[in-house]
């Protein structure tokens, strides 16, 4: 009995070092890992065979697509952190988010797993040397495999703040 006991508090000291958990995401742009919090994904799709293209809308807005009667924007996410572009495979998906009850896509080149992050293997944004600008970085969490993949800051990235402010004073 003595023995569980100390096993017991050995396993709940080690959860603690760990710290919170994160089920993650994990999704492929140009062969590296991003990584975006499981929470915000509704579903994951196929790129369909067309995309519907939004007059004057900045490049990285590939258009619309009718997901089930709604209408969903789509963003390239490789585009928008700075990226070249690229011919979409196979193997490319949209990740339909909701952010807000409001749906938006994001391309990207693969979806590789779901994987749970501890804080404790998360690095500040700060300490990375990157082109891609860190204020869409919540972090960079270490994989038990050795990978490393930028944790993304969505509401960051695509100003959804502010598309919700600009809707609702109705510009």
């Amino acid at each position: 009995m003595e023995t569980l006991k100390k096993d017991g508090n050995m396993q709940q000291k080690d959860l603690e070092s760990r710290g919170s958990e994160h089920i993650t995401l994990v999704f492929s742009l140009r062969d590296e890992a991003f990584g975006l919090d499981v929470n915000y994904v509704r579903e994951i799709v196929r790129v369909p065979a067309f995309i519907t293209r939004v007059p004057n809308s900045p490049g990285y807005i590939r258009g619309v697509i009718n997901l089930r009667g709604s209408i969903v924007p789509v963003f390239d996410m490789g585009l928008k952190i700075g990226m070249a572009q690229k011919e979409l495979t196979d193997e490319a998906r949209i990740v339909v988010v909701s952010w807000n009850e409001i749906l938006f896509g994001i391309i990207v080149d693969s979806v590789r797993e779901v994987c749970t992050i501890y804080d404790a293997r998360i690095e500040s944004a700060a300490q990375i040397n990157t082109s891609m600008d860190r204020k869409y970085i919540l972090g960079v969490a270490k994989h038990e495999d050795g990978r490393l993949i930028v944790l993304l800051d969505l509401a960051v990235l695509f100003e959804i703040d502010s598309i919700f402010n600009e809707e609702a004073s109705g510009s």
